[in-house]
């Protein structure tokens, strides 16, 4: 019986124990709280718990070199710790996280010692992916070209739980969402580059209208250019990663993030109300009248939408914190996850599309689509955690067969790698709808 350890228990987890269970694999959940991980593996009997922390190095190495595969589902500043001793143990090693450079430079390393490190299996980096490969590989077949790509992912409240003045509410890493906000972007638009910095990342949203859901704000997902590369497609002249927000989010978060309500430095807050934080963040004299201090210092209308949301929030109380030194970004995200968690029965929902502009050589052009709606609930498994967590699976289990054979450093863009992923995820309904021969005027305006 091949054996699987998975590290960490984190809200996205639970999907990838089950099946692997499911697929007669014996699988250990290594965390820091053993208790997730016996929720998670119930009685199963080739589920195994075990408390562990990043800091036991030498655990870790053991663990390793007695398991036939090691995912890390660790937040990914500790993969390059994990990938060292998956080398050293010739143990391949799975991954939903982007690949950094420092895992890029391991490429040599992890081929010599003949086994495989898949990263960025999971949904957004992941499902998007393999699913742009699908349609990249099908028109370059065809001898078209892709003039032009967007890629958009958000992992969102269904439309019934989209109920507080954000429209949003975590379903996953809820620090990470927050933390998020804090990126510049970079894309390239009709031959030209549009570099976005951190302070203007959520002005002037994309809008679309998506099916079964309603409009749909899109901001940048970080640096888009090294896709051209990764994708195959140098001939495009648009390359844009995006991310979904409903309405209400982004303008929301960039009054934020103008007051710098989500900054990491530290401040001694030592007896301050958050109407006192924002106080002083913005140099007033005192929190007196706070929203129309507020409304002046961001040049906004005293009523206006982004204001209501950090009322609602309670940043305009006179209530005392209770903080000492720490950063406006933790009271912030702590204020956003008291208020914005999913509840037990409410659906989260996944939410993804691309958009090509494709050319072929008879002179015809067309806006093709694939686009993939996915809900969940916490009662079940969250739509985020399924859509993050079964590629992953799949990607194991195929591994552990010698489905997949390629050794280093990869992504899922190989057609070896992403059809049979794709396939096997439609067979749990995670499928992506294509749309092709639409007219130019689909395209993102």
């Amino acid at each position: 019986m091949k054996k699987v350890l998975i590290l960490g228990a984190g809200m996205v987890v639970k999907p990838i124990v089950t099946y692997l269970l499911e697929k007669g694999f014996e699988v250990t959940v290594a965390t820091r709280t053993k208790s997730k991980a016996e929720a998670m593996i119930g009685n199963h009997v080739n589920g195994h718990a075990v408390a562990w922390t990043v800091e036991d190095e030498a655990t870790l190495a053991e663990m390793v070199a007695g398991h036939d595969l090691t995912v890390s589902l660790l937040p990914w500043t500790y993969h390059l710790i994990v990938a060292k001793h998956c080398i050293a143990s010739k143990k391949n090693m799975v991954t939903t996280s982007y690949v950094k450079p420092e895992m890029k430079a391991l490429d040599t390393q992890v081929r010599e010692a003949g086994i495989i490190i898949l990263n960025e299996l999971g949904l957004d980096p992941g499902i998007d992916h393999m699913s742009a490969m699908r349609i990249i590989d099908h028109v370059h077949d065809q001898g078209g070209k892709i003039e032009e790509f967007y890629s958009i992912c958000g992992a969102l409240p269904a439309p019934e739980a989209a109920n507080n003045p954000f429209r949003y509410k975590f379903s996953w890493s809820p620090k990470g969402v927050v933390m998020a906000g804090n990126n510049d972007g970079k894309y390239l638009r009709h031959s030209k580059l549009v570099e976005v910095p951190t302070q203007d990342l959520f002005k002037n949203p994309f809008r679309v209208e998506f099916p079964e859901v309603g409009p749909l704000d899109i901001y940048p997902n970080r640096d888009s250019l090294p896709y051209i590369e990764l994708y195959g497609i140098p001939e495009t002249s648009t390359m844009m990663r995006g991310t979904f927000r409903h309405p209400g989010w982004c303008e929301s978060i960039d009054a934020i993030k103008a007051l710098k309500l989500i900054g990491y430095e530290e401040h001694d807050f030592t007896g301050k109300s958050y109407a006192g934080m924002l106080a002083m963040l913005m140099g007033a004299a005192d929190c007196s009248n706070i929203r129309q201090k507020v409304a002046d210092y961001l040049h906004l209308p005293v009523n206006a939408y982004a204001l209501d949301t950090m009322e609602w929030l309670g940043l305009f109380s006179e209530e005392d914190m209770g903080r000492g030194k720490t950063s406006a970004f933790e009271i912030t995200s702590d204020l956003m996850i008291a208020k914005m968690e999913l509840g037990q029965h409410e659906r989260d929902m996944v939410v993804m599309q691309h958009i090509f502009r494709a050319s072929y050589p008879d002179g015809k052009e067309e806006i093709i689509k694939s686009s993939m709606l996915d809900f969940g609930t916490l009662a079940t498994d969250t739509a985020v955690a399924r859509t993050v967590a079964l590629p992953a699976a799949i990607g194991v289990e195929m591994i552990l067969k010698g489905e997949i054979t390629e050794t280093g450093v990869h992504i899922p863009v190989l057609p070896g790698i992403y059809n049979p992923i794709l396939d096997r995820l439609e067979d749990m309904d995670i499928r992506m709808v294509e749309q092709y021969g639409l007219p130019l005027s689909e395209n993102i305006q």
